[in-house]
């Protein structure tokens, strides 16, 4: 069975950082694009950053210079650090995993990430 569990997630107050975490099991993610998403309240849920098997990166605009994402793939994990965080970061944060070679696509739960005063 394929699971992708969040954490990190919580609450910090503006300018704050957090590190997220995507722990696999049931796939190698050596094998997978993999990618974090949020979804706030009342929005479609929208890619936050991606890391493809040899390493390349993408991000969303509104999180350059902010987030990085890594992977490990010694350890199966994939990490977001997000920096400088701000309100409009407030989302529930998803792992996904893509395998390119016959599109198996996967997500874990989520994990809240609030960002308040």
């Amino acid at each position: 069975q394929v699971q992708l569990v969040e954490s990190g997630g919580g609450l910090v107050q503006p300018g704050g950082s957090l590190r997220l975490s995507c722990a696999a099991s049931g796939i190698i993610i050596s094998s997978y694009d993999m990618g974090w998403y949020r979804q706030a309240p009342g929005k479609q849920r929208e890619l936050v950053a991606t890391i493809t098997r040899g390493g390349k990166t993408n991000y969303a605009d509104s999180v350059k210079g902010r987030f990085t994402i890594s992977r490990d793939n010694d350890k199966n994990t994939v990490i977001l650090q997000v920096n400088s965080l701000k309100p409009e970061d407030t989302a529930v944060y998803y792992c996904n995993a893509k395998r390119p070679v016959d599109f198996r696509n996967y997500w874990g739960q989520g994990t809240q990430v609030t960002v308040s005063a």
